[in-house]
């Protein structure tokens, strides 16, 4: 064999040789990578061949389910619920991939999952087309429907928990879309449906339950009330309560709303609560320090790591705090201080179970084609975010706001109700963000929530968060409590 011919054989095998390391690259190293990818549509393709499983609400009526087609594509997903159980379903498109829980949950909804392994071999070996599982989340359609309605088209959130488990009985996210044109099997419509979404600037596609971080207000109160109450002062302790408090090292006056003057120079930690006094709980929070304010903030969760209820959950930040000035500010909820209405609903439940703050989650229970329950969801600790004694102080606390204070349209005749308004100002020109987090106890049931309407404030009154908020956070109480009306 000459040179020349030598040097081509040599070439090739190395080329083949190449190939061979590529090929199993890619199967070995990037297949997960490339088969769990929502935008493989080769992988579409063939799970549009089988059967995905249902997504279904806390009752077990179909929230997400695929229908059989005669046309190319052998099922079809379709939302029952349309927008709304959008921001908890996602969807699931030939083009665009999946989002939601049916990204969260892909695997198990579409039967890979090694749970359904058994199930698996089961339909091979007796010819039966492949089925995936069902997966049934937390949600409850009265508290749903109760928390599309309070907010009415308003942009905005509402998440409802139950204290003692961290189970999410709402996620309300608006404005909301319909994931049916997504579904469908015609490429161009999907098209013009996405691209129609995208183009709104009011992103109806973000979910701002859990993806969405505001300014808190007054609602971030409740935490410096906590670092207080841990520090030793007592809900008739006094504080200082100034018509406007000068900011350390500076030259500039922080003011209540509406420049609203204190009851008195000095006032009970409760009656500023109560009032949601700005000045006395900047004063307070400068009082306390940093560490303080910052340790009891992310004993409630806030700086921690991103959570997944299985669905990604936006981190909660309190902030950089580099002086006095800022420490000001942040304590009543303000400057760098940015909270999803996810955790603004674990700061109130944490209060209600007595100080635990429970690890929230949406998902209940995965089923078999068969309903066999093959995985259930434990209700686990994620924080303690005071103790017990606290947590009673804190409680009453938050039932003088609703019995007396801004919060007085949570009231719910029979019911043991406890919350928190907030007005945050958010940017120039800009009405400000009603808020409200809150408790309901009635019987054997308890739920927390957060209310945020995106600028349905009023920039002179701190009571804005119990006129625009607090109404939709009691009727979404009323209906997971049972109560008519709500």
């Amino acid at each position: 064999m000459n040179a020349p011919v030598r040097r081509v054989a040599v070439s090739a095998m190395v080329l083949f040789g190449l190939l061979i390391l590529n090929a199993n690259y890619v199967q070995v190293f990037e297949g997960t990578k490339l088969r769990t990818d929502p935008g493989n549509t080769r992988v579409l393709l063939d799970e549009y061949e089988r059967q995905r499983g249902s997504i279904t609400t806390a009752e077990g009526v179909a929230i997400a389910q695929s229908k059989a087609t005669t046309d190319k594509l052998k099922y079809l997903r379709t939302y029952p619920g349309k927008s709304a159980y959008a921001p908890v379903t996602g969807f699931y498109s030939l083009i665009f991939g999946a989002t939601g829980m049916e990204q969260a949950e892909a695997d198990f909804l579409n039967g890979s999952d090694n749970r359904l392994f058994t199930r698996r071999l089961s339909d091979l070996l007796t010819g039966r087309d492949p089925r995936g599982g069902t997966v049934k989340t937390t949600i409850e359609q009265r508290a749903q429907a109760a928390a599309v309605k309070g907010l009415g088209g308003r942009a905005g959130a509402v998440v409802a928990m139950d204290p003692r488990t961290g189970a999410i009985l709402a996620m309300a996210s608006a404005p909301s879309y319909d994931p049916n044109p997504l579904s469908s099997h015609d490429p161009p419509g999907i098209r013009a449906a996405y691209e129609k979404l995208t183009a709104d600037d009011a992103d109806p596609l973000l979910n701002r339950a859990i993806n969405q971080r505001y300014p808190p207000g007054s609602t971030f109160k409740v935490i410096v009330a906590a670092a207080a109450l841990q520090a030793g002062r007592k809900p008739d302790t006094l504080v200082d309560c100034p018509h406007r408090y000068k900011l350390p090292q500076s030259t500039k006056e922080l003011r209540n709303f509406g420049d609203e003057s204190c009851s008195a120079n000095q006032v009970t930690l409760e009656n500023a609560f109560t009032n949601s006094y700005n000045t006395a709980f900047a004063k307070l929070g400068v009082d306390l320090g940093e560490s303080d304010v910052r340790r009891q903030a992310e004993a409630f969760g806030i700086n921690g790591e991103p959570l997944s209820v299985p669905l990604r959950v936006s981190a909660s930040s309190l902030g950089e705090i580099p002086d006095d000035a800022s420490l000001a500010q942040s304590s009543i909820g303000q400057r760098d201080v940015a909270l999803t209405p996810l955790e603004g609903a674990m700061i109130a439940a944490g209060v209600a179970n007595n100080g635990v703050v429970m690890t929230p989650y949406l998902v209940s229970e995965l089923l078999a084609p068969d309903t066999a329950v093959l995985d259930r969801t434990e209700p686990a600790e994620l924080t303690t975010a005071v103790p017990p004694d606290v947590a009673g102080q804190l409680q009453q606390l938050m039932r003088g706001v609703v019995a007396r204070g801004t919060g007085t349209s949570a009231q719910i005749s029979g019911v043991d109700v406890g919350g928190k308004t907030g007005t945050a100002e958010n940017a120039p020109g800009q009405a400000p963000h009603a808020w409200f987090i809150g408790f309901g106890k009635a019987g054997d049931r308890e739920v927390a929530v957060s209310v945020i309407i995106e600028h349905g404030g009023n920039s002179g009154s701190e009571t804005t968060g119990g006129k625009a908020a607090a109404p939709v956070a009691r009727d979404v109480m009323k209906a997971v409590l049972g109560i008519g009306g709500g």
